[in-house]
């Protein structure tokens, strides 16, 4: 039996189902993975007594003399990362020797070795090994093949590298932040040519003017002048006159698409989804004397708001998806009234004449007029010519007194008469072949200027599929499409009749806002019309009625959602807010 024993400890090595000596071979050879933790067991004389232990820092190799001169070995693994990270060192396929786990290096005492069986370990790894074994034929702790100290093989690499996740982590983030940084460095590009554009366009501008006066007093001394000249020097007089837009505030947002602008009171509300998934609809209110914003958490059944009305005396009026059309007190910060509306809202306006009436243009395409003292009902509730949402309301008075509101829809503007003598509203004049209206600009209390903005109509094939119709022009670039913006001018206190037409970039997927501003030129009042140009992800302006341009405001990163113009009837100060998806300005009119 001893014999036998004696036999055993020669052939050396059970790896848990893996055989001794040739045995362990043939399992290798059918491609049996041996485990990591290795038990070796053997018989010796007495005189090898004593015990030998040394740890390494993730994994030992153990020697304790036994009772009656038996003597176990026991090689093991620390377990820390196999046994609690379910095998994660194996699935990052790190490079180290398979006895102690620690990285093997390309020299020293632990450098990458073999053995004549093709295994490979660290060098140091297999001296102790054969340390352990002392006179015994040491085998390998894989395959379970013999081998001496001078059949281990040093294998020579230029190097030897351990993937380090933590600093693939570092190098992927600043190559994000990297790629950040350059994105916004090209924006910021972009904006700058901008601004260098426009100072040569209104040096240009300067230059073409003192010529013509030059022109023009030649030919007076000359005695001679060209009628042409003096009406071209006469309309550029008067479009030089002072006005001008100056940035007074940026704003960073986030989520915001729908604004309103006090002038008055220097307060500034914008509408949108407060960040995070399922997060509720919000206000947010700004001030333009002093940076800080205020957001205002609205009911739950809110939900987006479409359009902000400011009213005099501190009330705001807005009209949301949710059926609802609220009153919003500045003083208290709360919804004080709220009506319960057929049909969701998309647009909302005071009266002109009276603070107590606000209207409400609905998804189906009705009108409501309210009365706020009385919160039970609207007064007035009105059909539309099509079931097509009212996207934008403004309140007017005519030549003769009379309350009116102008509207759009996507068949084009209406008048209506909310004094209740008609239930339908007119279509104006001119604007049935334009495509679709998409916004109304207005310039109350008058009215007597109006701009719609189309864009082309799709239509359907015979064959289902959609197509341009007539009415659709090429689009020259991939930011919008294009269209036209036509003046309307009031020819009586109830007909309009469409004047000038100019083409510009349009959005193909939103209701924009426009604006019309008033300014006082040297001989008498002119006006001029502001838009969000797609293409220029800024406002473009024209001169009202020849509708050329005027200028182009300081561009954003993302199209413009939202314009709106304000003035203070205290101060006079004029205001025109630009809002897009990340951020809003706010131009003092000059």
């Amino acid at each position: 039996m001893e014999e036998a024993g004696d036999e055993e400890g020669e052939q050396g090595l059970r790896l848990g189902g893996v055989g001794d000596g040739a045995d362990g071979e043939e399992e290798v050879a059918r491609g049996v993975v041996a485990p990591q933790v290795l038990e070796l067991s053997s018989s010796s004389s007495g005189e090898e007594g004593g015990s030998w232990e040394e740890e390494e820092s993730q994994g030992s190799v153990e020697v304790t003399r036994g009772g009656g001169g038996d003597r176990e070995a026991r090689v093991s693994e620390s377990r820390d990362s196999a046994e609690v990270n379910g095998g994660e060192a194996e699935s990052q396929s790190l490079p180290g020797c398979p006895i102690c786990m620690n990285a093997w290096t390309a020299d020293g005492a632990h450098r990458v070795s073999c053995i004549p069986c093709g295994h490979v370990y660290g060098r140091s790894c297999l001296e102790r090994w054969l340390l352990q074994c002392r006179k015994k034929p040491a085998t390998c702790p894989q395959c379970g093949r013999r081998f001496k100290l001078n059949n281990i093989i040093n294998l020579y690499a230029p190097e030897i590298s351990v993937p380090n996740n933590d600093l693939e982590k570092q190098v992927l983030s600043l190559r994000e932040k990297n790629e950040s940084l350059e994105k916004q460095n090209q924006e910021l590009v972009q904006e700058i040519n901008e601004h260098k554009r426009q100072i040569i366009l209104q040096q240009n501008f300067i230059n073409e003017s003192s010529l013509k006066r030059k022109k023009m007093a030649d030919q007076s001394s000359h005695g001679t002048t060209d009628a042409d000249s003096v009406a071209s020097l006469t309309a550029d007089d008067g479009h030089s006159s002072p006005c001008s837009f100056v940035l007074q505030n940026e704003f960073f947002l986030d989520g915001a698409r729908v604004m309103g602008i006090d002038a008055s009171s220097q307060i500034i509300l914008t509408s949108g989804r407060a960040p995070g998934i399922g997060a509720e609809h919000v206000l947010t209110k700004l001030s333009m004397s002093r940076q800080g914003l205020q957001k205002i958490h609205l009911p739950s059944d809110t939900k987006a708001i479409r359009d902000i009305c400011i009213l005099p005396g501190g009330h705001v009026v807005f009209a949301s998806l949710g059926k609802k059309l609220s009153l919003f007190s500045m003083t208290t910060e709360s919804v004080v009234l709220h009506y319960d509306l057929p049909a969701p809202g998309w647009s909302c306006s005071g009266d002109q004449n009276s603070p107590n009436h606000i209207y409400a243009g609905l998804q189906n395409g009705m009108l409501l007029t309210f009365d706020i003292r009385q919160t039970v009902a609207p007064l007035h509730s009105m059909m539309g010519l099509s079931t097509h949402p009212v996207h934008t309301i403004h309140s007017v008075v005519d030549g003769g007194g009379s309350r009116k509101v102008i509207s759009a829809s996507s068949i084009g503007p209406c008048i209506w008469d909310v004094d209740g003598s008609r239930n339908r509203p007119d279509l104006l004049n001119g604007m049935e072949n334009h495509g679709v209206c998409i916004s109304l600009a207005c310039n109350p209390p008058s009215s007597d200027l109006l701009v719609a903005s189309f864009r082309p109509k799709v239509e359907l094939s015979d064959d289902g599929t959609s197509q341009a119709g007539k009415s659709q022009s090429p689009t020259p670039s991939a930011s919008g499409k294009l269209g036209c913006h036509a003046l309307i001018r009031r020819t009586s206190n109830t007909s309009f009749a469409r004047d000038q037409i100019c083409r510009g970039n349009v959005s193909g997927l939103r209701m924009s806002k426009s604006a019309i501003i008033p300014f006082t030129g040297r001989s008498n009042q002119q006006h001029l019309f502001a838009y969000g140009d797609e293409s220029l992800r800024g406002v473009r302006t024209w001169r009202l009625p020849s509708l050329q341009t005027f200028a182009d405001l300081r561009p954003h990163r993302q199209p413009i959602l939202d314009l709106r113009f304000a003035e203070s009837s205290s101060t006079g100060e004029r205001y025109l807010g630009c809002l897009s998806e990340d951020r809003l300005q706010v131009f003092r009119v000059r």
